[in-house]
């Protein structure tokens, strides 16, 4: 049985059109999608072939679906936010800068080992 595609399904498309304001893919269930020129990217989109191709399969999210004309709202943008929360979380975190009592000399001797320490947690 086959998912049923609903708002908010991060699902993989194929490009099958690109227009001046978007493009249109196949969804997994065969429905049809457009991807506005403003869900492709957070920057400014002079040329939606800039950013996909047709026949290229890329990951969007539904944003809404028209059940009049059968038709999604993807996002690729949503996507990539999502990403850049999830799985990149931690460059948004502040951790609180705490001066020993030698000073930061430590901190000069330390970094390297927390990079390597952080490049193994990323790794895991």
């Amino acid at each position: 049985m086959e998912h049923r595609i609903q708002v908010g399904d991060i699902i993989d498309v194929t490009i099958t059109g690109i227009q001046p304001y978007g493009a249109f893919a196949l969804l997994p269930d065969h429905s049809t999608g457009l991807i506005h020129i403003s869900e492709i990217s957070h920057k400014f989109v002079r040329n939606v072939e800039s950013f996909v191709k047709v026949g290229e399969t890329i990951t969007v999210k539904v944003i809404d679906i028209d059940t009049v004309h059968h038709q999604a709202k993807l996002s690729l943008k949503a996507v990539y936010q999502y990403n850049r929360k999830h799985k990149r979380g931690y460059r948004n975190q502040r951790l609180p800068i705490v001066e020993t009592p030698k000073g930061f000399t430590p901190l000069k001797v330390m970094l390297p080992i927390w990079i390597e320490e952080k490049i193994k947690e990323e790794n895991t």
